[in-house]
């Protein structure tokens, strides 16, 4: 195969696996290929046969992945906590008594009101301030505050 030809295929692949990259948004899916491809232009730059670019661009695709995939997973795996996480620790006031027996209780959370049960099933009246422990669907479930 010609070297020129070589140079287009693989200068073509680069960019191919950066628009994947850049499309795909979860990031790091396809930048080892990208990475691969540049190394294999520059071994067909060089002159190097097609297939020992091909063996290239697959070792070098394999290193790339095993080597950077732990920090690529951390990166990734950066949990941000939704809305309802953040309640959980929160105070809230009750504003009709809990009784999990009934399946009643509301409490006032940050100006919003929430059907909530009782944690240990204890019965908690109206008016006393409950700590979030749990988000549950629509429903807290609250601990009763000493």
């Amino acid at each position: 195969m010609a070297v020129t030809t070589c140079i287009i295929i693989w200068a073509v692949a680069f960019v191919f696996f950066v628009i994947v990259e850049i499309a795909n948004g979860a990031g790091l899916l396809s930048i080892w290929f990208a990475i691969a491809s540049l190394i294999s232009l520059l071994c067909a730059v060089f002159g190097m046969p097609f297939v020992g670019q091909f063996a290239v661009f697959v070792a070098a695709s394999i290193i790339l992945l095993i080597a950077t995939r732990p920090v690529a997973k951390k990166v990734q795996n950066k949990v941000v906590p939704t809305n309802f996480e953040l309640d959980v620790g929160k105070t809230a006031e009750v504003t009709e008594d809990i009784d999990n027996t009934k399946n009643k209780g509301r409490v006032k959370l940050d100006g919003t009101y929430w059907a909530a049960v009782s944690q240990d099933g204890s019965f908690i009246k109206q008016g006393a301030v409950v700590s979030v422990v749990e988000v549950s669907g629509a429903k807290l479930i609250v601990a009763q505050k000493n």
